[in-house]
Parts: C-alpha cells; structure tokens; sequence
C-alpha cells in the first residue's frame, strides 16, 4: 500500500499511472468497437451478443468494474498532472501563447478528456442501463424484446436510439473527440512509458492518427446508418409488437411468446 501511495504521489508515478490506463482503455474501444460491428450483420448476430454479455455476469461485472476503475485512475491523474504543471508554472509560456510544437490536441487533452467522461455517463444511462427519460426516442428500451428467444432486441434498441437525429449528433461529436483525444494520447503513452525514440516518434505519431481515423469511421458508420434507414422497418415491427420474418409478413410477439 505504501508503494502505491509513494507511485501516486511523484508525477512520474502519475504518468506512468496515466499511460497504462490509457492504454487499456485503447484496448477497450476497440473491442468494444469489434462487438458493436456486428450491428451490421443479422439483427440476431448483435442480440446474440447482447444476450452472451448479460448472461455472464461474472465477467460482465468484473469488466464494468475494471473500466471504471481505468476512467477513474485516468481521469485523476490527468487533473493532478495538469494542477502539478500549473503550480510549478504560475505564468504560462510565452504570456499565454501556446509552445510551438504543442498541437490542438495535445492542448485539449484535459478537456476533450472531460467531455469524454460526461458521454460516457450519459452512453452509460442510454444504452446500459436504459434510462427512458434521456433516450429521447419516446419508447421504453426494456421493453422491445427479440420475437424469437425474448431476450432484449439491442438492434431495435440501437436503431431506436440513434434516430433521434441530435442524439447521434452528440454521439458522433463525442467520438471525434475521443479519437482526437487517442490520436494524441496513444503517441503520448509510448513517450511516458519510455518507448519512443526519434527514429520512431513519428512512425508511432502517424499509425496513432490512422488508428484514431479508423475507430472514429467504425463507430460513426453505425449511427450515420441508422440515420440512413438502416433497420428502421424491422424496429417499427418490435416497437409494435410485430415479429419480422423472412417473408416480410409479421407474427405477434409478446416477451417472446409467440401468438
């Protein structure tokens, strides 16, 4: 306990601290990202893994705890760095004009950082623990149910959800934010954690950007789809009670039991 404390209490600790959480919430987006994909297959793939997940709570939860527990080391050891940075630099350099080489981004970490936390309080509320009131949809999320096996229908819900058009919105700000955000910061955690170099500082700065790029085209592909008319049909048949089939005709359906 001591060495944690001691670790917590220099800065290079912090950075340390900062960089590994950072990179296992790298690690989180994108396989989170992976799962979410599958959005883009059968609306029974994405519900068969909404079920898996649900169903596991020994490994749900740990994880869930896990994450938090990576935001919340992040998110204070980035506040602590930054107040260390300010008190051994009362007066900004240059009379408040930025460093040369210091980017957008690197110039924002704190805040992008901060908003990011604040999306994924209200990700958290929409889609995990489906608060009705800040879905904006006007339908209850724990309601639509898959007609086949009565589990929850996440690919109605995902649909129901994003055709809110200011809810995607905010979504996609919040992603472009967060890839800025790694575009940066996942350049920044090989240089904490010693690993970079002039040879390869720029070869790592490029595949950061590129990673970033890709992860922000995945995650924004889903709600610009819905927006597009992806499963727009097939959620308006669960909303109503309706069970799609592969004839295009409807089955009524009840928590999953079949009429």
């Amino acid at each position: 306990m001591n060495l944690l404390f001691q670790i917590w209490r220099s800065s290079l600790g912090k950075k340390y601290i900062m960089a590994l959480s950072g990179a296992g919430l790298f690690l989180f987006v994108v396989g989170h990202l992976v799962g979410n994909l599958q959005f883009f297959l059968e609306p029974a793939a994405i519900n068969r893994y909404g079920h898996f997940l649900k169903s596991t709570p020994e490994l749900l939860w740990p994880a869930r705890i896990g994450l938090l527990t990576l935001i919340a080391l992040h998110v204070l050891s980035a506040i602590r760095l930054s107040a260390e940075n300010k008190a051994a630099r009362p007066q900004a350099y240059g009379a408040g004009v930025a460093p040369k080489d210091a980017s957008l981004a690197s110039r924002t970490m704190l805040m992008s950082g901060l908003v990011i936390a604040a999306f994924i309080l209200y990700h958290l509320l929409h889609f995990t623990v489906q608060v009705p009131e800040v879905n904006f949809a006007g339908t209850d999320f724990d309601q639509l149910y898959e007609p086949n096996s009565g589990g929850a229908d996440v690919f109605a819900m995902i649909v129901c959800g994003f055709s809110v058009w200011y809810v995607s919105l905010f979504y996609l700000v919040a992603v472009g934010l967060l890839c800025v955000h790694l575009g940066h910061g996942v350049a920044a955690m090989f240089q904490s954690l010693g690993l970079r170099n002039h040879t390869w500082a720029p070869r790592i700065a490029i595949a950061a950007r590129v990673a970033a790029v890709l992860i922000f085209l995945g995650y924004a592909s889903i709600p610009v789809s819905v927006l597009l008319g992806r499963g727009r049909e097939y959620a308006r048949r669960i909303q109503a009670g309706v069970a799609p089939d592969k004839a295009g005709s409807g089955i009524k359906a009840v928590k999953g039991v079949q009429k």
